[in-house]
């Protein structure tokens, strides 16, 4: 009996040790500051002339397409004539370049020739709506309605908010007679939406021929997030700081062909041994874990929570396994986790009753920093494994970015121009999931960020790309206030 109270005590010692250590852990992990709020007034915004802005360049139908010879140039220059009016200070103070067909760069030269230039990037493209769709919308996708507090339609969010905001700010800038210390530059793509090969990636290699070396760029990315993360009570601007890349394999199997009443033994068809193959890659995810920017991200976002999730991610030395696998539940949070897995094409078959000689599939990976195409196309092989389906890495593909640093001058500077606008906001370093004009300024630029500054809910987030589009002129304000106040701190 006495080993036995023994061994309890011993054990109930531990239990108090360990909960003892996790208490002052978690009490242990401060708020992270970077980038302090200024003291200096806010920018007076006009905001109903900003939002029938934001209006007329919605109105003009500025649809991407991977052909030019389906865009529709009239459009773009109905936009261009729209800015020239509206902000007649940028053209005029400022160098306008146009690159490419559409793609617009403005030059504001700095006093200071030695200190490196940054850029504010923004894209004039839009996605089309989808077809049978146009009917769902609550005021029509293009009309530029202002209604109820908000500006609706196509690109009102993704991206000529931005590009407004961005527009606004300089303006407002040159009236009030700031001259800055070192250069900016403004760039507005045309072709963001199909990977940015005629817009933004033209502009890079121009600066690159030129010599430019920029300091930082900030483009469209995260966003100020509300009611989003369990135990956050805060709003979270999450700024990208790196952005994931893609890799699609091929997979595709050759078999005998025939008549459908003689089917070959089970598993031996085309379509059933790449059916086979798919359910070994779907099944088995490349590894995650929180690592990396995730891991930089919950360093940051964990002091500011509060009970049980405070508790466990400021001890994920002990909770990272539960963690994790409560992150792998969302197809948000997973993907900031690992290299995502997307089963997105299949193509076989001519004829209902025709065995298809051929079966062909393609497998889309979003790749994590550190992961690369060849390190995908070995995981796909040994789980497949099987020889009778071929493998091979398709067209298109590109690596994740660089982490920028959050120890820069620039991150500090959005950072603190982020609690100037949108007080009492956690700040804190995230992975972009999708791709951005920003990638192609790697190696351009010591620092690469991605931030959107718009406040976002749940409700909001399947408006992206989607039916009913809008963006509130109060968000519309706090974003001209935040370039505002990022050009006035980087640039003086």
């Amino acid at each position: 009996m006495r080993l036995v109270k023994r061994l309890l005590l011993l054990l109930l010692g531990l239990l108090l040790l360990l909960a003892a250590v996790v208490a002052v852990n978690t009490l242990r992990q401060s708020p992270q500051r970077a980038g302090l709020a200024a003291d200096a007034p806010l920018l007076t915004v006009d905001a109903e002339a900003a939002a029938l802005s934001l209006a007329a360049a919605v109105r003009a139908r500025t649809v991407s397409s991977v052909f030019e010879t389906e865009v529709d140039n009239t459009q773009f220059e109905a936009l261009h004539a729209h800015l020239r009016k509206r902000y007649p200070l940028v053209h005029s103070r400022l160098e306008r370049e146009v690159v490419g067909r559409h793609t617009l760069v403005f030059t504001w030269l700095g006093s200071d020739t030695a200190a490196r230039p940054m850029a504010l990037m923004a894209h004039q493209d839009v996605v089309p709506i989808a077809p049978g769709t146009d009917t769902l919308w609550r005021e029509p996708p293009f009309s530029g309605a202002l209604k109820d507090g908000f500006v609706w339609g196509r690109g009102a969010w993704d991206n000529k908010g931005n590009l407004i905001a961005e527009l606004e700010a300089v303006e407002a800038l040159l009236a009030a007679g700031f001259k800055p210390r070192r250069t900016v530059y403004l760039i507005f793509g045309e072709d963001e939406e199909v990977g940015g090969e005629r817009g933004a990636k033209r502009v890079a290699a121009l600066f690159k021929e030129r010599g430019v070396k920029l300091d930082f760029v900030i483009d469209e990315g995260m966003l100020v997030i509300e009611g989003m993360l369990p135990g956050l009570d805060k709003p979270a601007a999450l700024i990208g700081v790196a952005e994931k890349g893609s890799a699609s394999v091929l997979l595709s199997v050759q078999a005998a062909g025939g008549h459908s009443s003689m089917p070959p033994a089970r598993g031996e068809s085309a379509i059933g041994i790449l059916s086979a193959a798919l359910v070994r890659v779907d099944a088995q995810l490349m590894p995650g874990a929180i690592q990396g920017v995730a891991r930089d991200m919950f360093d940051a976002l964990a002091p500011e929570m509060s009970g049980f999730n405070r508790v466990v991610l400021s001890n994920r030395w002990l909770f990272g396994p539960l963690v994790t696998r409560s992150l792998e539940r969302s197809p948000g949070t997973n993907a900031i986790l690992r290299t995502t897995t997307a089963l997105t094409l299949m193509h076989s078959g001519i004829k209902e009753n025709v065995l298809p000689g051929r079966a062909e599939a393609t497998v889309n990976f979003r790749l994590l920093p550190g992961d690369t195409a060849d390190s995908v196309l070995m995981h796909v092989r040994g789980v497949v494994a099987d020889p009778r389906v071929e493998l091979k890495v398709g067209p298109g593909a590109f690596a994740a970015s660089p982490v920028s640093s959050t120890d820069s001058a620039a991150y500090k500077q959005i950072a603190g121009a982020v609690r100037d606008v949108f007080p009492n906001t956690v700040v804190a370093p995230a992975l972009m999931l999708g791709a951005t004009d920003a990638r192609h300024f790697v190696g351009i630029a010591d620092h690469v960020y991605r931030f959107s500054p718009i406040r976002s809910g749940p409700q909001d987030l399947p408006r992206f790309h989607g039916t009913n589009e809008r963006l509130s002129v109060t968000n519309l304000t706090e974003m001209i206030r935040f370039y505002h106040r990022l050009v006035q701190q980087a640039a003086q």
